[in-house]
Parts: C-alpha cells; sequence; structure tokens
C-alpha cells in the first residue's frame, strides 16, 4: 500500500511541530548528514512532507471513526503488532512482533511495543478505557518510516516512527512521545468532527490536497489535550508526583546543540527547558488569531499543571481524570472558555463546590487569563 494514499484519508499529528523544523532548516541543524546546502534542502523537503502529512490527518478527522478501516478487535487487553519498514514508505511493511512474540533485534521496534503497551496500560487502568476506540482496538506501529525521517505520527489508523538522526531522533524511545501521539487517537473516537478542524479556503491552500487544517482554540486543546495525556503516562509509570515530575515532553528527542525537550507545560515558551525559537504561550496575554496551534496549546496546558500542582499529590487520581471528562463532553466547536467551564464543573460535581480540587481548578484558568 502507497503511504501517501493511505495518508490521505488518515487523521495524522506530528511529534515535532513546525516552527521547530523552519527554526532547525534556518540554523541548518536541521540534519547532521549531508552538510551545508544539501543539508538544508533535505531538512527543507521534510519539513514540507510534515506539512502535507499535517494537512491528511485534519482531513480525516472530520470522517475518523467512520473513513478509517476498522482495526482489529479482541476480548480484554487491547493488542499490539509492529511492522518494520525497513526505510520505505509503503505500509503495512514486515511483521517483526506481535503480542505473543518476545523482544528482538531491533531497538525501535522493542521500543514502539512496550511504550504502546504502557500508555495503553494506563488508558485502562486509570480511565477504564479499553484502548483507544474504547472497544479493544489493536494497535499497528510502523518504525523506520522512510530515509532518516525526523518525525513520528499518527496517521488515522495506526503509528508510524522515522529514525531521525543525530539533531532529531530516538522518537519510539520516548514513553511521552508515543503517548501522545496515540493519544490523537483517542481524540479522534472522543470527538467526532474532529476538535478544531476547520476547511481551508480554496485561495489560502498551500497545495492541491490541502483541504482541511487544525487551528484556533479549537486545534489547541486538541494539541494540549495530547499533551496532558501523555505527561500523565510518564508520570504514572514512573510513579511520580506533581512536585517529581520534569512537565516536559520529548526531553530525549532532541539532539546536542538542539534544544533539551520539545514542550514544558509547568513553563510554556521557556528555551532554556526547551528550544531556542520556543515561542509556546503562557496565558492569553500572548494569544491572537491565526496564531500556530502547538505555540496556543501552551495556554491550556499550564493551566493543567497550575491545577494539578494545587490539588497535589499524583496528578492521575484528581486532575486527569477531571480534564478527561471534561474533553469527553466538548463539541468540535469548542473554545478555552468552553473547556474551562467544563474542567470546573466537572471538579464541582465530583467534589464539591469551594472543595480544594474545584478551587485548584478556578484558580488555574485565572492563572492563564482564560476567563
Amino acid at each position: 500500500m502507497n503511504c501517501g494514499a493511505a495518508l490521505a484519508g488518515a487523521c495524522l499529528c506530528l511529534a515535532i511541530p513546525p516552527r521547530m523544523f523552519t527554526r532547525l532548516v534556518e540554523r541548518g541543524k536541521a540534519v547532521a548528514k549531508p552538510a551545508g546546502k544539501d543539508a538544508k534542502r533535505v531538512a527543507a523537503r521534510q519539513a514540507q512532507q510534515a506539512s502535507r502529512m499535517r494537512a491528511s490527518r485534519s482531513a480525516a478527522h472530520g470522517q475518523a471513526v467512520r473513513a478509517v478501516p476498522p482495526m482489529p478487535r479482541r476480548s480484554g487487553r487491547a493488542g499490539r503488532v509492529v511492522y518494520d519498514l525497513g526505510g520505505s514508505e509503503e505500509l503495512p511493511g514486515r511483521k517483526v512482533r506481535g503480542e505473543r512474540d518476545g523482544p528482538i533485534d531491533d531497538a525501535a521496534a522493542n521500543d514502539a511495543f512496550e511504550n504502546t503497551g504502557i500508555a495503553l496500560d494506563f488508558l485502562r487502568e486509570v480511565f477504564a478505557r479499553n484502548s483507544i476506540d474504547g472497544r479493544g482496538a489493536a494497535i499497528v506501529s510502523a518504525v523506520h518510516y522512510s530515509f532518516e525521517f525526523r518525525n513520528a505520527f499518527w496517521n488515522g489508523e495506526r503509528m508510524i516512527y522515522g529514525d531521525g538522526d543525530e539533531s532529531i531522533g530516538n522518537f519510539a524511545a520516548n514513553l511521552d512521545i508515543v503517548a501522545h501521539e496515540l493519544c490523537h487517537g483517542v481524540s479522534q473516537y472522543l470527538i467526532p468532527g474532529g476538535l478544531g478542524v476547520e476547511r481551508v479556503p480554496v485561495a489560502e491552500r498551500e497545495f492541491k490536497e490541502q483541504r482541511f487544517r487544525l487551528e484556533g482554540q479549537g486545534g489547541a486543546l486538541n494539541e494540549s489535550f495530547c499533551d496532558v495525556m501523555a505527561s500523565l503516562v510518564k508520570q504514572w509509570h514512573a510513579g511520580q508526583d506533581v512536585r517529581e515530575a520534569d512537565w516536559l515532553i520529548g526531553r530525549r528527542v532532541l539532539g546536542r546543540g538542539v534544544g533539551r525537550a520539545v514542550r514544558s507545560l509547568r513553563s510554556p515558551g521557556n528555551e532554556r527547558v526547551t528550544w531556542e525559537g520556543d515561542q509556546q504561550m503562557r496565558s492569553m496575554d500572548q494569544y491572537f488569531e491565526g496564531c500556530e496551534v502547538h505555540d496556543a496549546s501552551g495556554i491550556p496546558n499550564r493551566a493543567f499543571y497550575r491545577a494539578a500542582l494545587k490539588i497535589g499529590g499524583r496528578a492521575w487520581l484528581k486532575a486527569g481524570p477531571i480534564w478527561f471528562e471534561a474533553y469527553d463532553g466538548l463539541d468540535r466547536r469548542a473554545q478555552f472558555a468552553d473547556f474551562a467551564r467544563a474542567t470546573i464543573g466537572v471538579a464541582r460535581r465530583r467534589y464539591g463546590e469551594g472543595s480544594v480540587e474545584h478551587e485548584a481548578v478556578v484558580s488555574a484558568w485565572r492563572t492563564v487569563k482564560v476567563g
């Protein structure tokens, strides 16, 4: 199956945001080999490829539940299957590991298999959710996509991982990156139509296939939900409380001289803990219409961090369920204020008016100036 054809109807989200690619191309650090102008050409081509993939994922969001070929389902724990693409872009690839198989001589395949299992266990044990669709959908992963492809993504029916290089890589080895992308699959089933998915006018399309895009506050909430869940998966697996956690996404993805992490929920846009050029927003004072959704996602990200910090303890026990239940109740047109009201309402119903949990959520949204 041709990957391009598969992606045309897919719900795609890529681990590395577009601004980071642009910044790395400008600095000439997006690739280690080849050097010089060739490196910039390769990086620019991959950035464009990522842009096309991102457009494809948006196009599928609106029909995701019906349009995506049904994945095999099983009773009990969701199954996992890993394929090796061997540098190709032709799906599905060669099957290398399934539920009945032990580890193989391929670190990326083993990492994808194990980290997917951790994320699925988290969904089941914390939210009583059987896989991404709630009905036990098996999760298919494909490793070694293309040549030195510096990204990882959920394409609406499977996880796909590039190998990257010395500058950006180790995607399957990063539990929070795996969990973030997998949770775009969860979002795909929670909110039919796609939160923040908008049709692109013909005059504004960058290329012919670009019919939809993720934008606005809804798009930022879509990205933020996956960041929050990814951070919770990492904290749950490590047994960390809110003060022990680093609240970083993709801490081991970026190479030397590129940055420390892809995003920070505790301190969005803090280049000292993320990467030079990070423009994630901390509050509505910085928000403007038309901004990049990964930048604006810093606002609800920080709100969650502040709520979890004030509630205390382990974030997946109270703050996480509040966020998950509220997100599940949104429609595809929801804005920051809608989500703020929803989380406050859930906290009130669960813990009571004026409770520590309720006041923590109210205070968190005030901190980021969402009315």
